[in-house]
């Protein structure tokens, strides 16, 4: 019964998360869009603690880390342009996660600013948006 309590919790935690996460704004966007800040480095989701999400990008390679690492999806990058690149998953840890090996995420930078990035991302017939914070080394 506690491990339901806990994993309830966990999702309205998360629930909470995204809905924060999409209050982030840009204030001043970067003009013209700095899309080649997706191509390498460490990035957080807005609002969101890194042991429940990170991800790594090199060498056209992305790995989305949860569970505090202990489980990811890492998918290859297929950039179309600068902006626009398709993300099509490898492998991935996790048994119950919807995303399955093959999935093709299209995904669209739609904003930049400093080293925040708003990605507009299809898959099948879903569309959301996610925003990114770039790590700064």
């Amino acid at each position: 019964m506690n491990h339901l309590k806990i994993a309830s919790a966990a999702v309205l935690m998360l629930l909470f998360s995204q809905a924060k996460s999409q209050k982030t704004t840009f204030e001043k966007p970067d003009q013209p869009v700095k899309c080649k800040n997706i191509r390498d480095g460490k990035f957080l989701r807005a609002n969101y603690p890194q042991g429940i999400f990170y991800m790594t990008i090199k060498d056209n390679i992305q790995t989305e880390y949860f569970n505090n690492g202990k489980d990811y999806i890492k998918s290859t990058l297929v950039f179309v342009d600068d902006c626009n690149y398709k993300a099509i998953v490898l492998e991935k840890t996790e048994k119950n996660d919807p995303v399955q090996v093959g999935d093709v995420f299209n995904n669209k930078i739609v904003e930049t600013q400093d080293n925040l990035l708003k990605i507009q991302s299809k898959v099948e017939n879903n569309q959301f948006q996610i925003i990114y914070v770039k790590v700064k080394k």
